[in-house]
Parts: structure tokens; C-alpha cells; sequence
């Protein structure tokens, strides 16, 4: 198949090649697009070296897929001319579409049949993708009625920009010199933001807004209470998540850590007496979500629970979604 990576040169773009490979999706032929200014640089890839074409909507539309790894904007521009009839199946990265109630919002482990015959398909927030799979084994089995998140989500959440005003950051601050902040409106290094995105009228921002109703769209439960606070901390790469249940039906830790211990995508790590428990350098790099910490709420007693998340944001809530989206589409 031709596949098309719109957004190549990106962090998510690099992630994508990576994943499309390592699951041995059927790539016939890969093309990337940027922006004029990439075009014609070659980019070392899995599938070896790919000269970058500048974007057109003609040029992708030759393909069987299109993967969006851009902003909102652009995907609100072309998106859907990308995946009019004749053209790719379409899975867009963005924001744009995830809340458009013509377009599936999926996590393919969680409601793979949404995507029906759409060829247009939107990846949810990356924060959403981590807690949607630890928590979905759980609304399935005792019915979810509250949920309340606290994500510490790292660095790269901002893209490759973020990621280098950390370490650049860091690095002044060790010589004792003070960073000056553009991507984030504070310096992140030894320090944490509790400030991701625009604040709303509710004083919740949209990153945490996106938690709540992409949540709900997933889980196809309009009515669940959720909320969230998201921090960022000055980490590189993988988001973390306490997050605290209240159930419809009783719960015990223990039944929980069996439930999701056969859960798809989920690795359970929870032995605190060896120190063992999810974090952001084991889940880096890795296609599961880890989820540890799992006990009884204090609050919710019979009918809650405390649990501790960790998932790589570029490939759990990002990349790798988008490859599993693209194989749920494949011809069985």
C-alpha cells in the first residue's frame, strides 16, 4: 500500500515511521510531505532514506492512507478534501475533528467499531488515549460514575520545540543562568506548570476540557462526571496520571489489578514492595500503558479506587494509535 505522512518532520511524524515499521504494517511505498521548505531533503527512515515532497492535496490523495500529524488548522483545511471519496483513509493527529460528531473519535482497543465505513478518522488527546486504557477495562466490568485526573505530562507534549527548551533550559540552569520561556509560559526546568493551553470560562483549561469530553465521546457515556488538573513537569518524554474512580458496582484492588493484567495495550506494575510501580522511564519507548498504585479509595470505600498511570504520549497517544486506527481499517 502507499502510504502518506503529512507532518514527516515532526516528532510525531518521525514516531509514526517507527511504529508503521516495528508493527510491519503493509507499506508498499512510504511519502512523506512538509512544508515547502523541507521539501527535497532526505529523511532516514525504517523503510531507508525518503525525499520529503512538499503537501498537496493531489499528491497525497494517491495514497491508501494519509496520516495527519499537523496542527489543527491545516487538518481543518484539508482534511477533508484528503479523504473525499477516491482518496485515503484519512487519520488526523489534531484536534480538529474530535469533537465533530460525523467523525469517530478512536482508541481502537476501546471502540474500534466507531470507525465504521469513515474515511476520515481523529485520534483523541494524548492524556485522553493513556487513561482511556486503563480505564475502559474498568467502566466495562463496575460502571465508572466519577473520574478525576491529575496528569503530570512531560515535555514533548509541546512537540520537539518543548523538548529542546528543556534541555536548553536545564542547561542554563545549571550554570546557574536564568532560561527564558517561549513555548511554555514559565521556565519548566525544576519546576512544575499546572497551566496546559488556553484557560476557559470555567477556569478549567482546554487541555483538561479535551480529558473530560473526548472521554466521554470514547467511552460513548455523555453523562460520566470527569475532571481533570494537567501539570506540566520537567520530564522529556511519557505522561503520568493519578486518577481516582468512583464505580456504579463494588470494587476491590485486587480484582482490578486481575481485570487489567488481561487488558490489551495495559501492563500492570504494582509490587510497592519492590519499588515497583508505573513512571515515565520505564513506560518511555514502550507500546503499553503501565498502571500501578491501585488501591482503595479512602473516599469512595467498596465503590472506588486510587490508581497511578504512565503511557508515552508520542506513541500511546499519539503514533501508535494512529497505526492501530490504520489496522483496525485493513481487509481481513
Amino acid at each position: 500500500m502507499e502510504v502518506a505522512l503529512v507532518g514527516a518532520t515532526g516528532a510525531v511524524g518521525v514516531e509514526v515511521c517507527n511504529v508503521l515499521k516495528a508493527r510491519s504494517f503493509p507499506v508498499g511505498r512510504l511519502r512523506l510531505f512538509a512544508s515547502e521548505r523541507s521539501a527535497g531533503k532526505a529523511l532516514s527512515t525504517p523503510f531507508g532514506d525518503v525525499s520529503v515532497e512538499a503537501f498537496s492535496v493531489e499528491a497525497v490523495r494517491e495514497s491508501t492512507y494519509a496520516f495527519l500529524a499537523v496542527s489543527g488548522a491545516f487538518a481543518l483545511e484539508h482534511a477533508a478534501a484528503l479523504a473525499a471519496p477516491g482518496g485515503p483513509i484519512v487519520i488526523d493527529n489534531s484536534s480538529a475533528f474530535r469533537m465533530d460528531p460525523s467523525v469517530p473519535l478512536v482508541v481502537p482497543e476501546v471502540n474500534a467499531h466507531a470507525i465504521g465505513s469513515a474515511r476520515l478518522v481523529a485520534n483523541p488527546n494524548c492524556t485522553t488515549a493513556i487513561a482511556a486504557m486503563a480505564l475502559y477495562p474498568l467502566h466495562v466490568a463496575f460502571g465508572l460514575t466519577k473520574v478525576i485526573v491529575s496528569s503530570y505530562q512531560a515535555a514533548s507534549g509541546a512537540g520537539a520545540e518543548g523538548m529542546e527548551e528543556l534541555r536548553s533550559g536545564l542547561a542554563l540552569s545549571l550554570r546557574g543562568e536564568e532560561p527564558t520561556p517561549k513555548v511554555f509560559a514559565h521556565a519548566l526546568p525544576f519546576n512544575v506548570i499546572p497551566h496546559i493551553d488556553a484557560f476557559t470560562e470555567n477556569g478549567y483549561t482546554k487541555e483538561e476540557m479535551k480529558v473530560t469530553n473526548e472521554t466521554r465521546k470514547i467511552f460513548a457515556a455523555p453523562d460520566l462526571a470527569v475532571s481533570c488538573t494537567a501539570v506540566r513537569i520537567p520530564t522529556l518524554r511519557a505522561h503520568s496520571e493519578a486518577i481516582t474512580i468512583q464505580t456504579a458496582r463494588p470494587i476491590t484492588a485486587d480484582g482490578a489489578r486481575e481485570l487489567l493484567r488481561s487488558a490489551p495495550g495495559v501492563r500492570v506494575v504494582d509490587e510497592p514492595a519492590r519499588n515497583a510501580y508505573p513512571m515515565p522511564l520505564t513506560a518511555t519507548g514502550e507500546h503499553d500503558v503501565e498502571v500501578g498504585r491501585i488501591r482503595q479509595s479512602l473516599v469512595f470505600g467498596e465503590y472506588g479506587l486510587d490508581l497511578f498511570v504512565c503511557g508515552d504520549q508520542l506513541l500511546r497517544g499519539a503514533a501508535l494509535n494512529a497505526v492501530l486506527i490504520a489496522e483496525a481499517t485493513l481487509p481481513k
